[in-house]
């Protein structure tokens, strides 16, 4: 069994009077993907907040590698090796993708041009195809804005982003919503990748069928809590559609 690295442990999260969170639990684990399913409203996002360091749980414990953490920010997560793919990319559409690949962490050019703000753009533009060649991301160009690539093209780049820099966890939130199938199959494959780094890719998603081809494990959510566990080769889709619905309720270790 994978070594867990990133655990939550009865978490609760008060919003003043409503509950998002009612002591929920989650385990993502080195070399996998987990999936993290639930109905609207079931706790997902307010829960990988709170994990990624966007929100502080009320109460309750986050681990990684075995030992509790606090997050304040998401920098702070994201210096301890988590990153997060979020919904709407957040990549800044008239740079190219070795710039987004860099947003933030610039390489500045050495000597008196890097004091002087200059960047080494070359330099970035190498790391970013070598980053973009080991996870088979396939782009038209990297040296046109990354608003005209296509939608798999652009979701692939904000993906590459958070691996080049994560060390331990990537969270995807639905990382091929509004996607066609050949740019889904295309996203798929890179988490795939990604997962055969080592790292644990936590895949938040309402595409069953998607969830039951790539995640090695899911975890449901209902009403701000863990409702059920289950290993990805093993689950039928009517088994995650019936403790969404709470017509299962099990907690099991899978």
């Amino acid at each position: 069994m994978s070594e867990i690295l990133l655990e939550a442990v009865d978490l609760t999260k008060h919003y003043g009077s409503v509950e998002a969170l009612g002591g929920a639990s989650f385990q993502a684990r080195a070399g996998e993907v987990t999936a993290l399913i639930g109905d609207n409203g079931a706790g997902k996002s307010t829960l990988v907040k709170c994990l990624s360091g966007a929100e502080q749980p009320t109460s309750g414990r986050i681990l990684l590698e075995g030992e509790e953490v606090h997050f304040d920010s998401p920098v702070a997560a994201r210096r301890a090796g988590i990153e997060t793919v979020y919904q709407d990319l957040a990549v800044a559409p008239d740079l190219d993708p070795a710039a987004n690949l860099f947003l933030g962490r610039e390489i500045p050019r050495k000597g008196i041009l890097g004091k002087l703000g200059m960047l080494d753009k070359a330099e970035m533009r190498r790391q970013a195809v070598a980053e973009f060649e080991k996870l088979g991301v396939e782009l038209q160009s990297t040296e046109v804005s990354i608003g005209s690539l296509s939608g798999g093209q652009r979701q692939s780049v904000a993906v590459a982003r958070s691996v080049a820099w994560a060390s331990k966890v990537v969270f995807m939130d639905e990382p091929t919503a509004a996607l066609g199938v050949r740019q889904r199959e295309r996203v798929l494959d890179v988490i795939k990748k990604v997962r055969d780094k080592g790292i644990a890719v936590v895949l938040i998603s309402h595409n069953m069928p998607e969830v039951l081809s790539v995640a090695d494990r899911v975890e449901v959510l209902m009403r701000g809590k863990r409702v059920a566990r289950f290993a990805g080769a093993d689950t039928k889709l009517e088994d995650l559609v019936a403790a969404m619905t709470g017509a299962l309720v099990q907690e099991e270790a899978v």
